[in-house]
Formats: structure tokens, sequence, C-alpha cells
């Protein structure tokens, strides 16, 4: 694709963006709404608009070599992705749900679901490689030197002359073994030609060559039958065509392509950041003299036209409020209350007491929120964002020629602009100190005038700066403060505390969405999520706010998630996959992992001090625990050895130590959340995810997805039955059942013996599947959890209502 292709799809995104900018300003001015599915639509059309803008961008960012332009795409899609946080946490408050659904929305604005989902931005990846394989070579070599794992002996590169002598070897050997078995079948025709029995043999041959050629007639007109049957079965749609291999290139010929681009893109950035440095010096060593001599003539200026006006000097502006910068708006003029100036009690009071006003009513406008009252849309920090980038956009790019730079490399003017902006401002610092210093010998000098005259002197008072309120928060103690990043990096992994992960996409994580949930809402139904759900949740929850710096210290800040489903449900390979798209570290604080592992109370402190530094030291970082509920039973089995209580009470203070400018969240599992007290949990985590059973549409697209895989296995295979067969099961057992089934000698005889559906159930049946009575106590569970609770207030407010309304339009 080219460069026009990807700026026209930069131009489609900032049109939905526009849309979505005006939509979303207009809802945040307008006042509380008192109809729930109004203010719901509302906010769904915005969202989605804001997920179709960030898709598209984040296909501009990945391929986009312009330097320049790629830098107003980041902060856009940045926004985009910001404020598609901000606004799921709206939806989760009108619905009390975490998952929110509105297909009425998607058919208004033509999307499909799966175009709806959110794409994780590529470049979370990508700018964390280089620091990722360094974390990972690092784990490898500790565990080499540890002698937990061997190393891989290293393949010896081949030339091309010495390729071409092994492969001339093994085809001599072929040929070899095909002339032996050939001279081996002449010796015994020759021995079967002796005299003895001529005409019995001659008639045993006779049959033979009669069983052989009927054989193969029927064989040759069943395979004619069946070809004809499959072609007219494709003409009519009643089958789905075989993949065909002219896609699989198109898609290789689209990575070389965009790797290409890749490529393209560092050597663009690199000319980039070496040009600015370029034209930064030269600008110093060129214009740096005339610029410092222009600003301090334009201050010696103001100075005797204020002197002129006022008949005293003017009081200099601090640098934090800009300097000379700002005070030339106030030429000749006297400022009624300076910055350093201290507030009055009296005003001070006031603010407090207005604060504590609003504060009050945003508690206000949150429940009434929450009982259906009114709703209004929270504040965003990033809708500015996107508003001055669109705006940026507008003013620079959207009429700008180029075609003089059909390579898409930087312009020099643009940069030119901006360095000679840093290089005055950085100047006008230096100037304003001499300047400073300046009228402070005018003054000095005034003052000696005025006390000639008879006239006593003012003291300069010294002003006194209010220092900030101390922070309540105290430091937490270093307790190894001697030692560097790596040893106890090493110490970590050399004790299991970090741990490799298996890298896995998000995208892995396979299952429909819920289709039908919308309608079954709208009709006052209790709906349960699907697959395709949680891994949306996942996403908007997990994976987006940890991404990038800026989204996670303006997002709703997340701390911990605990993730629960019954066994073999993904919740493992879900943290996998939040790791993998993050480039994390992953710390393993599994009451089976750390037992026997810094023991005492001592040992304890110090397993959690380090695993709150290093955590930070090498964000992104995931701290996880399986079992989560453990450490929060009430009574334990007695078989159990492994103190799971041990972590109970520092596993509230490790999460809420966690702030908004750490990129670091704990995240849990659980199999058997129920068996933990409910209080305790909601102290360690902050949100609950319950992945629920697969249903019909999930479990078919995993069956087909895992089985078409194989050649042997052709579109003609009933899925439709076996995932019917399989319902009760659980996505890591049918997995475990493909496995175990599709083995490499089976997978050689599909060609010859196809795979029947009998070979499935019989190894189905040796699995175990969930039971009804264990996803009915994990519904109940979710019904007690903090979401639970308020949708059940809801729900009953809802039923109370819908009464009222029934008895009053009786009377009437």
């Amino acid at each position: 694709m080219s460069n026009v292709t990807y700026n026209n799809l930069w131009i489609e995104a900032k049109a939905i963006l526009t849309e979505a900018a005006n939509s979303d300003t207009f809802l945040q001015n307008e006042d509380a709404q008192e109809d729930k599915l109004t203010f719901h639509n509302a906010i769904s059309e915005i969202y989605f608009k804001y997920i179709i803008a960030a898709n598209k961008l984040n296909e501009c960012y990945d391929q986009v070599v312009h330097p320049q332009k790629r830098i107003l795409i980041r902060k856009l899609l940045d926004g985009c992705l910001g404020r598609v946080v901000e606004l799921k946490n709206d939806l989760i408050n009108v619905d009390i749900s975490e998952f929110s659904y509105n297909d009425n929305i998607l058919i208004k604005i033509c999307v499909s679901p799966m175009d709806a989902e959110l794409a994780i931005p590529k470049y979370f990846q990508r700018e964390s490689l280089p620091d990722t394989r360094y974390k990972r070579k690092f784990i490898d070599d500790v565990l080499h030197k540890l002698g937990y794992e061997e190393e891989e002996e290293q393949k010896k590169q081949l030339t091309e002359v010495e390729a071409i002598k092994i492969i001339q070897v093994h085809e001599r050997a072929r040929q070899g073994r095909l002339r032996g078995q050939f001279m081996r079948e002449i010796r015994l025709l020759k021995e079967k030609g002796k005299p003895d029995g001529n005409r019995e043999k001659e008639e045993i041959s006779l049959t033979s060559a009669l069983m052989i050629q009927k054989m193969w007639r029927g064989f040759i007109t069943r395979r004619k039958i069946r070809k004809r049957k499959m072609s007219e079965m494709l003409l009519i749609g009643m089958i789905q065509p075989p993949p065909v291999n002219s896609e699989t290139i198109k898609k290789a010929e689209k990575v070389i392509i965009k790797e290409y681009r890749h490529e393209l893109q560092e050597a663009h950035e690199k000319e980039y950041l070496e040009t600015r440095e370029v034209i930064e010096s030269s600008i110093k060593d060129k214009k740096g003299a005339i610029i410092m001599e222009e600003i301090a003539e334009e201050v010696r200026h103001w100075f005797k036209e204020y002197y002129n006006h006022s008949a005293k000097f003017p009081e200099f502006p601090s640098e934090e409020s800009g300097g000379s910068r700002i005070m030339f708006s106030r030429q000749g003029t006297e400022s009624e209350v300076s910055k350093s100036t201290a507030i009055s009690s009296k005003e001070s009071k006031k603010s407090k007491e207005k604060g504590k006003k609003d504060k009050g009513s945003e508690e206000k406008s949150k429940d009434s929120s929450d009982i259906g009252i009114g709703y209004k849309i929270a504040p965003s920090n990033f809708l500015p964002i996107i508003v001055s980038s669109n705006e940026e956009f507008e003013e620079v790019w959207r009429n700008k020629d180029e075609s003089s730079n059909p390579h898409q490399k930087h312009n020099e003017d643009m940069i030119y602009v901006e360095k000679y902006g840093k290089v005055e401002g950085e100047t006008r610092v230096v100037v304003d100190d001499i300047m400073r210093a300046e009228l402070d010998l005018l003054q000095t000098a005034l003052d000696k005038d005025k006390s000639h005259k008879g006239k006593k002197s003012k003291k300069a008072k010294k002003k006194k700066t209010r220092s900030g309120k101390k922070s309540k928060k105290k430091k937490e103690k270093d307790l190894t403060p001697d030692r560097s990043t790596e040893s106890l990096f090493e110490e970590l992994v050399s004790n299991g505390i970090i741990k490799k992960y298996p890298e896995v996409s998000i995208d892995a994580f396979m299952g429909e969405k819920s289709f039908a949930a919308t309608d079954l809402r709208n009709d006052g139904k209790i709906t349960m999520p699907c697959l395709g759900d949680i891994r949306q949740v996942i996403k908007e929850n997990c994976i987006i706010p940890m991404g990038s710096d800026m989204i996670h210290q303006s997002a709703p800040l997340i701390r911990s998630v605990l993730i629960s489903g019954p066994r073999g449900s993904g919740k493992k390979m879900l943290v996998n996959a939040i790791c993998t798209e993050l480039g994390a570290v992953l710390f393993d604080l599994t009451p089976s992992n750390i037992v026997g592992k810094y023991p005492g109370k001592t040992g304890l402190i110090m397993l959690v001090h380090l695993v709150n530094k290093v955590s930070r030291l090498l964000q992104p970082s995931i701290i996880f625990m399986d079992g989560a509920e453990k450490p929060f039973v009430k009574k334990l089995p007695k078989t159990d050895k492994t103190d799971p209580k041990r972590l109970k009470k520092d596993l509230p203070k490790l999460v809420k130590g966690i702030t908004s400018e750490d990129r670091v969240m704990f995240i849990g599992t659980s199999s058997y959340p129920w068996d933990g007290e409910l209080k305790l949990l909601q102290q360690a985590f902050q949100k609950f995810i319950q992945i629920p059973m697969p249903d019909y549409g999930s479990i078919y697209q995993l069956w087909s997805t895992q089985l078409r895989q194989y050649s042997g296995i052709g579109p003609h295979f009933d899925i439709s039955s076996i995932a019917k067969m399989s319902d009760g099961y659980t996505v890591g057992e049918v997995l475990k059942v493909i496995k175990s089934v599709i083995t490499t000698k089976r997978m050689l005889q599909l060609r010859i013996r196809p795979l029947t559906h009998t070979e499935l159930i019989i190894a189905l049946s040796k699995h175990e599947p969930i039971y009804g009575e264990e996803d009915e106590a994990a519904e109940q569970w979710w019904w007690k959890t903090p979401l639970g609770k308020k949708k059940t207030k809801a729900l009953e407010l809802e039923e109370e209502l819908r009464k009222e309304n029934e008895e009053q339009n009786k009377a009437k």
C-alpha cells in the first residue's frame, strides 16, 4: 500500500474523530439526563466511533513513514484510546455491568460487531521490543547459569555448496533403496516363474487381476461422484470453499511490505533526529546572540515605559509564571494581586467550603446516577488532546503540498520553527536572570535617590513562599539501597518470583460476541457474556490503560483485577496474553510458588519490598497470583502446606501503593472465588471479571479453527454436531481432546483414513465436564460482588417503578 493510501485512511479517521468529538463536547455541556436509554445510546455511539477511529489510526501509525506525521497520529491515537477507556467507565456506571451491548447503534453507523472491537495498538509491542528482548535474554541467561534450562545448540550455518552435497547424498541413498527394492521384486518373480503349478498360478493371477480391476474401478467411480457432489454443494453454497493458497501468499506479501515500511520508518526517524540536532546547534551558533540582544532590548524598553508611566519599576515575573514572556501583557499597569502573594485566610476558607460543596454535589450526582435519577457524562482528560490535535491537522497537514516529498521524509521548515522557539525559550531564561539583576540595581539606585531627598527607603520584604502541604504518605524505606537493578532482577529470577511466560496474542483467546444480549436486556432479562465479550473487557481494563505512560497517567486508574472462571477456561492464557501485548515482566506470587522462599516475618517484608521496587524499575509489570482466593479463605484444609495466608495483610497494601505513575497491575486468577471472604477480596481487587462457560458460537468457532488447520479435514466434516456434543466442556478440555486425538501419526493418516466424530467423542468422554452446581455457585458469587449488589438494587428499583406505572395506568 502506498503513502497516499495511509494519508487517506488518516483523513477518514479524522472525519470520524471530528464527528465524535463534537457529539462528545455537546454531551458534556448538557445537563444530566433522566432517560437512561437515550443517554446510553448517545454514549455508545460516541464510544463506537472512537473505537473505529482508533483502529484506523493504529494502522496509520504502524505504516506511515513521515516522522512528523507520526508524532501527531500518535497523539490522536493515545487520545482516542484514553477516551475509549473513560467512556467505558461511563457505560459501566449506566449499565452497572462490565459488559455493554448496543447493537442498534452498530446498525445505525453501519458497523459489524467484529469491526467494533478495539484492536491493540501495534506500537505497544514494537516500541518495547528491544527492552522486552533484553529482559527475556537476561532471564534465560540466569536460568542457564542456574542449570534450569539446557543451552540450545547453535545450528551450524551451511553454505550453498554444503547444502547441495547433503541433498545429493540423500537423493543417491533414496535411489539406491528404490533400486534394491526393484531388484528384490525381480528375484521373487523369477522364483515364482518355475514350471511347477504354472496353470494354477495363471488362474490365481487372473483372479487377482480381476479383483484389483474391480476395486480400482469402484474407487475411481466413487471419487468422481464425491467430487461432483462437492462441486454441486459449493455451487449452491451449502459448504464453504477450501482455503486457497493464494490468500496465504497475499498475507505473506503484505507482511513483507509492512516490514519494509517499518525499516523505512526507522531510517527516516534516525535522519529526522539528526537533522533536529543539526538545526538546533545551527540556530544557537548563528542566531543565539541576536535573540539574546533582542529580548534584552525588549525588556529594557518595557522597564523604561513602565517607569515613565508609574514613576517606579515593575515587579519581574518569576520563572515558574513565565518570566518576561508574560509581562508584556501587563505593560503600563500594576498587577492587582501578585502571583507570589499568599491567599487570605477568608478566601482560602471560602475556596475550601466551595470545594466541599462541589465534592458533595459530585457524590450526590454519582449516587443519583447509580439509582437512575439522572445521568451525566464524566469530564474527560483526553477530549482536549483530540480537539487540539484535530485543529493541528487542519492547520498544518490538510492542505499541505507534498508533491516535492514523494519519499515522505521530514520537513526542515517545521523543524526550524520548532527549534527556533525552543532556543528562544532557553535564551529567555538566561536573559531573564540578567534582567532581574539589572532591575535590582535600578531599584537600589532609585531607593538611594529617594533617601537623599529625605524619604525613608522601605526595606524589601522577603516574600514568604508557601510551602506545599506535606504529603501524608510516608516514603517506603529502601531495604536495598546499595544494590543494582540487575542484581535484584537476578535474585528474583533465581528464586522463581520473576518467570518466563509463553508469548501469546490476546486474539488467540477465541470466542464469539453475544449477539442476542441487546434484545434480551431491552426485554428486562439478565444476560450472560460470551468469550468474545471477555476478550474485549480484558483489552479495555488490563491492556490499553497499561500500554502507554500518557494513557496510564490520565485514564481512570485500575490497580487490580480478579479473573475468575472454571478450570480450563483460559485464565492463565489471558494473563500471558496481557504480558505479551505489553511486553511486561511477570511476578508470580502464587502461594505454591513462594512456599519456602523468603521465610519468616523479615523474609516476607523483603519479598514484598523487592516486588514493589523491582516492578516499578522494570515497568510495565504484572504481579500475578493463581488461586487468589486462598489467602482470604476462612479455614484452610490441613493438607495445604503452602501457607497462602502469609500474604493476607500485605496484598491490600501492595495494591493500595500503586499510583498513576506506576505501570503496575495486580492480577489474580481463581477457579473457586466463593471460597474466599468477599470483604477481604474487595480490599485486594478493584474489578471482578467472571469468565462464563463457552456458548455454542464460541465452541463452534474453536472446533472449526483447530480442526480446519489440518489438510486432511475438509469442509465436509460436520463441526456443528461435535460442537453440540461438547456442551458443558471448557475451551481447555476441547484443546486437550484435539491434541490427544490428532497425534503426529494420526495426522499423516488423515488423507487415507479421514477423521471420524467417534474418535473425538470417545476422547471427549474421558474428560470431566463442568457441572451445573459449579456454574450456579459462580453466578451466585458474582451477584455478591460490589457491582452485582448495585445491579440487584437497580433491578429492584426498576421493578418498583414498573409496578407503580402499571397501578397508575389501571387507576386511570
